[in-house]
Parts: C-alpha cells; structure tokens; sequence
C-alpha cells in the first residue's frame, strides 16, 4: 500500500472527543487520507493507521523498538507486516530541538526532519507556566518541522497551526520525490506529531 495523488496541503487534525491521540489527515478538498489512532495503556508506543474514521481498513501500523530508550526509534510496517521504515529521534539533539532520522527498510538515512526554532518550544514551556495567559500559548507559539534529503534540500514542512489547545498541524510538500518515499515521510511526520504533543 502506497499513498498516491496526495493533494497538498495536508491537514492533521486531532479529535478533543477521545481519550487517545486521533486524528484525521485529510487533503486541501477535506478528503481522507488516513485516520490515526494511537492505543491507550500500552507500554511500548503502538498506532493503527486506516483509512477513514470508520477503521474498518488497516493501511498501516507503527511501533517502537524499545520501551525505554532515549534514541528510540519506530518501526513503520505495511498492512501485511511488511516494513516501509523507520522514524528514529536523536536523543541528545531533541532535548532543545526536536530531530529524527528517517530511514528507509534497508535502514539508510534518507531524509531528517528537524524543528526549525527550539525557541518556540522554549518559550512555550515558559509562557505556558503562567495562569490565564498560558492557555492562549497555540495561538502564537507554533512550532514548525523542515524535512530535508541528505543533501540538505526541503522537500516538506509541517507547521503547527494557531488554536486554543494545539490540535492542528498543516502539511507542504516543496518538491515531488518518488511515492513510496512520500508514504514514508507521511508516516514519520504523523509518528513524530504524537512524539511531539507528549512532550508538550
């Protein structure tokens, strides 16, 4: 299964009716691309991709290779079990700005996504502190993530858009690369998404 005919933008939109981390990714013309859903009370991440809200069609599932480990890394599997990637996050780098590796099933570096402004995050966490004015930090205080090839070219960038409690994120694609490298990247971001609004 591959994502095909993506039309950009994409939104990533977090449902506030459930106690888990769902959400839908849909398309500039509000289609479905998938709906995300991360399964509560597991001890190792674990998040089921499908196709629309119904989750009646697997597409895709997620889960990390190790219950506790500061360079974790998550594995990117296709319907039938087969591998897409890896999405692994850089221990060190991530405690002031956020950075993973993306890598392809033979386990080369393709792509690294990075967060574009550690302050953001910086004076999120301190604003945030503040009784009143700290709720109204995701109306001004958004991260955005730059997805670059090895040579350092943008090929995506995923903005977190301004709202009340931070449940949207808005995808661009810059350049066309293959499908089956723009299914890998889809996956990582939404992963990285849920890795992100945990840590705040």
């Amino acid at each position: 299964m591959i994502l095909k005919n993506l039309n950009y933008p994409l939104d990533f939109k977090f449902k506030i009716t459930t106690l888990s981390s769902d959400f839908n990714i849909t398309d500039v013309n509000g289609n479905y691309v998938c709906y995300v859903r991360q399964k509560l009370f597991k001890l190792k991440e674990n998040v089921v991709i499908f196709s629309d809200e119904s989750r009646t069609k697997e597409l895709y599932s997620i889960k990390a290779n190790q219950w506790i480990d500061f360079n974790a890394s998550y594995s990117l599997f296709q319907r039938d079990g087969s591998i897409v990637g890896t999405l692994a996050r850089k221990g060190m780098r991530s405690i002031l700005k956020s950075t993973y590796d993306v890598l392809d099933n033979q386990k080369n570096i393709l792509f690294q996504i990075t967060e574009r402004n550690a302050w953001v995050k910086f004076w999120d966490g301190l604003v945030g502190e503040i009784p009143i004015i700290g709720m109204f930090t995701g109306y001004f205080l958004n991260p955005t993530y730059d997805v670059r090839d090895s040579r350092g070219n943008l090929i995506f960038e995923l903005k977190k858009m301004p709202s009340l409690v931070g449940r949207r994120f808005q995808l661009h694609r810059k350049v066309d690369i293959p499908d089956e490298q723009e299914t890998l990247i889809v996956l990582s971001l939404l992963m990285m998404v849920l890795l992100e609004r945990e840590r705040g």
